[in-house]
C-alpha cells in the first residue's frame, strides 16, 4: 500500500539515497525521491529545501533520456506539483506513454495532473483506462480521486462524492484524501457526512491546514473551490 505519508516515505529515501550512491543515473531512484521531497514539502511543513530537492530529482530523470515510463510519469507528477509547471508534468506522462501505452503508472498519475490542471475530460479518460488495466493497483485511489475531482469541476458533486469515498477506501491512511472528500461534501451542502471525515483527517495529519491546497500544483479556480468546500465544514486555514 502506497500510504504517501512522511513517516513511510522517510525510510524509502534513505535506501534511495544509498541506491543514488551507487549509481548516481538510476533514473527509477531519482523519480521516487522526488515523490519522496513532494510528500515532505506537501504534507510536513511546506519546507523549502524539500521543494528544492523535488523539483532537482524530477528534473534528473527528465533530462536523462529514460525509457522508464514509470519514472518519468513519477517525475512529471512530482514537477507539476512541486514546481506548480503543468507543462512540464503533462509532458512527462505523455513521453511515459508513448514509451509504453498500457503503463498503468503513468494512467494514474496522468489522471491526477490532468485532474488538478482542471482538464476533467483528459481525466476521466486516463483515471478510467487505468482502472481497467490495473483495478487492484496500489495507485488505484488516484483514479478515484481524479475521477471525483473531475466530477467536482463539472459541478457534478453527488457523482463525485463516491469517488472520493472510494478514493479513501483504497488509501486510508493518505490524510489528503479525506481532505478532498470533506471539502465535496461541504460544497454538495452534506456538513454533517463530513464530520467523521475531518475527525479521521486530524487523526492522521493533526497539523493539516488548507494553506496546502495553494502550495501544490492545483489550478487556481480548482484549489479555491475545494478551499470554498472546507471551509463550509470548518476545517482550519
Amino acid at each position: 500500500m502506497a500510504t504517501v505519508m512522511p513517516a513511510d516515505a522517510r525510510i524509502a529515501a534513505e535506501l534511495l539515497e544509498d541506491a543514488l550512491r551507487l549509481d548516481p543515473n538510476y533514473a527509477a531512484a531519482h523519480a521516487l525521491l522526488a515523490w519522496c521531497h513532494e510528500i515532505f514539502f506537501s504534507r510536513d511543513g511546506f519546507g523549502a529545501a524539500d521543494k528544492a530537492a523535488g523539483i532537482e530529482h524530477a528534473r534528473a530523470v527528465i533530462s536523462s533520456g529514460t525509457d522508464d515510463a514509470t519514472a518519468l510519469a513519477i517525475a512529471g507528477f512530482a514537477i507539476f506539483m512541486l514546481g506548480k509547471d503543468h507543462e512540464a508534468g503533462l509532458t512527462a506522462v505523455e513521453r511515459a506513454l508513448s514509451l509504453n501505452a498500457s503503463c498503468a503508472t503513468a494512467l494514474y498519475f496522468g489522471s491526477i495532473i490532468h485532474a488538478f490542471a482542471g482538464h476533467a475530460a483528459e481525466a476521466t479518460s486516463s483515471a478510467n483506462r487505468a482502472l481497467r488495466l490495473s483495478p487492484f493497483d496500489p495507485m488505484a485511489y488516484a483514479a478515484h480521486l481524479a475521477l471525483g475531482t473531475a466530477g467536482l469541476l463539472e459541478t457534478r458533486y453527488d457523482e463525485a462524492a463516491p469517488h472520493f469515498a472510494r478514493a479513501v477506501q483504497a488509501n486510508p491512511r493518505f490524510s489528503t484524501l479525506y481532505f478532498f472528500e470533506a471539502a465535496l461534501l461541504g460544497l454538495a451542502g452534506r456538513h454533517e457526512e463530513a464530520r467523521p471525515v475531518l475527525q479521521r483527517l486530524f487523526e492522521l495529519e493533526p497539523g493539516f491546514r488548507l494553506r496546502m491546497i495553494f502550495e501544490v500544483g492545483l489550478v487556481q479556480n480548482l484549489a479555491d473551490r475545494f478551499a470554498e468546500g472546507a471551509r463550509m465544514v470548518g476545517l482550519p486555514e
